[in-house]
């Protein structure tokens, strides 16, 4: 088996992110969604400048996973508590891809041991992140990793507005 090298991101590497997040997005979603809906999503909100502005932006941590050399996908951890988690210190895992010839090869385990990590280090108490209902195989992955369902959220994606599921698990 292959190994995973995590290592933090830089601000060289804001195009690489922003390129990986659309294709994995992409990937991801496409298949559920209207072409109409994702190029929207992916022109206004999702757009290549607004990615790349998102690294090294205060309160954003990134984490690139390579395998055999390859950037096999990312992090990305967001200094942000949710309303129900007001009185707690918290991170947000905003995003955890993966790209398609990596997914079943352990690199998002090797991502979400870096985002607990992350979280230990910087005494945090909960761990939390948003996914979208229809993400099976995502919901599946995070609940094996211990995080629990305890609230609701809308996303829009594009003129669509698809219900999440927001899940938490607690680093103490």
């Amino acid at each position: 088996m292959s190994e995973i090298q995590i290592v933090q991101a830089e601000i060289k590497d804001a195009e690489l992110i922003a390129i990986v997040s659309r294709e994995t997005f992409y990937d991801t979603y496409a298949a559920e969604n209207t072409a109409a809906n994702m190029a929207k999503f992916l022109m206004l909100q999702f757009s290549k400048a607004m990615l790349m502005a998102e690294v090294g932006a205060k309160g954003n941590h990134f984490f690139l996973a390579y395998m055999d050399g390859k950037l096999a996908g990312y992090l990305k951890l967001k200094e942000a508590t949710h309303p129900e988690l007001i009185d707690s210190t918290a991170i947000e895992i905003s995003r955890i891809y993966v790209c398609k010839p990596f997914i079943g090869k352990s690199v998002g385990n090797a991502l979400m041991q870096t985002a607990i990590d992350f979280a230990n280090a910087n005494k945090k108490e909960w761990i939390w992140l948003i996914a979208w209902k229809e993400n099976k195989r995502a919901l599946e992955f995070y609940q094996k990793k211990g995080f629990e369902i305890f609230s609701e959220s809308v996303f829009k994606l594009g003129d669509d507005q698809q219900n999440d599921w927001v899940l938490k698990k607690s680093i103490l």
